[in-house]
């Protein structure tokens, strides 16, 4: 694993979980990888304590296995479960956009034009650091017009281990990001809500395609494609 420090805060094992969880997704962690308590502490610069709990987190979410004897190790993955990960995230955030939809003002359309502008212009720099914080921004805005803070959570958590720095290097997510947004724009000046659906789906549509693209890349699939290519955890 590479070295990424972290703050000590309260929080520390949820950020050891999202830093863990995301190189899994990314497949840097591959199926099979073991994740040593004491190295991942070292790397972090985190006491064995968050790692831990950590790991606890990602077992729970099917992310890791606990090895008798000889600790954790990295889930087998599949194109299913990452179809599976996105059709929930677009379920969830079909629904908070008809709602943010319904509660549109002037003010709030124009914060959604002056976002999208941002990450057309975040991209065509390639800035990834700005790249992220202009699409955390701009479906921030839409989360929080849609008055549902218990609905949003869902989406976070679901959507919580994706590899949106991954994202912000690839010219192909770019491009397609760039015209969804200015697509959902478009929706929102017009009110279209079935346009500003459309757009949603195509934006999780677009996420899993470059994501399953990524593994493909990393042959974290077998042969068939259906199970991960690994040695078994428990071997």
């Amino acid at each position: 694993m590479t070295t990424d420090r972290v703050s000590r805060r309260p929080q520390l094992s949820e950020e050891v979980a999202d830093l863990v969880g995301n190189r899994i997704m990314a497949g840097e962690l591959r199926p099979g990888d073991f994740i040593r308590l004491d190295e991942t502490a070292s790397n972090l610069g985190v006491s064995v304590t968050p790692v831990r709990e950590a790991l606890l987190t990602l077992r729970s979410e099917g992310l890791v296995d606990l090895v008798p004897r000889r600790g954790y190790s990295v889930s087998p993955l599949s194109r299913g479960d990452i179809d599976d990960m996105f059709w929930v995230q677009s379920m969830l955030a079909q629904e908070i956009l008809r709602r943010s939809f319904a509660n549109l003002t002037a003010a709030s359309e124009e914060e959604l034009q002056s976002l999208v502008a941002d990450f057309a212009s975040a991209a065509a720099r390639e800035d990834v650091d700005a790249i992220v914080e202009a699409q955390h921004q701009l479906f921030r805005s839409i989360n929080i017009g849609s008055h549902s803070g218990k609905l949003v959570r869902r989406l976070v958590g679901a959507s919580r281990y994706i590899p949106y720095r991954r994202f912000a290097t690839d010219p192909e997510w770019r491009t397609g990001q760039v015209e969804v947004n200015n697509r959902l724009a478009e929706a929102a000046h017009e009110r279209d809500i079935e346009k500003g659906l459309s757009a949603i789906v195509e934006q999780f549509d677009l996420a899993c395609a470059r994501l399953v693209d990524y593994l493909d890349a990393a042959g974290i699939w077998d042969e068939d494609g259906d199970v991960a290519e690994a040695a078994s955890a428990a071997s």
